[in-house]
């Protein structure tokens, strides 16, 4: 069974309030298996744009299990705090 990589590109615009979904989505994520790669960090862009200074990884056990967790109820409400504060690109994909 291939991984599953959830990837984000995200400019926090509200710190603040954005901490709450920092101290909530570890606990939530790891229920469903995944496993910080990136979280944030230094970087360079080296080809094209990237939009937003803050980039996370994460991978799961599978495509299925990161999807299950994007689309939880547990999630859901966590989710609304980074939709809330943040702006972000991000996108599921199995790996290979």
């Amino acid at each position: 069974m291939s991984a599953g990589y959830a990837i984000f590109n995200i400019n926090v615009t509200n710190p603040e309030n954005y901490k709450h979904y920092i101290e909530q989505v570890s606990s939530v994520a790891e229920k469903f298996g995944a496993e910080y790669i990136v979280r944030g960090g230094e970087n360079q862009v080296i080809e094209g744009t990237w939009q937003h200074p803050r980039t996370v990884v994460m991978k799961f056990p599978s495509y299925e299990k990161a999807l299950e967790w994007y689309n939880s109820e547990e999630y859901k409400p966590i989710k609304q705090i980074r939709l809330d504060n943040a702006e972000t690109n991000g996108i599921i994909i199995k790996g290979a």
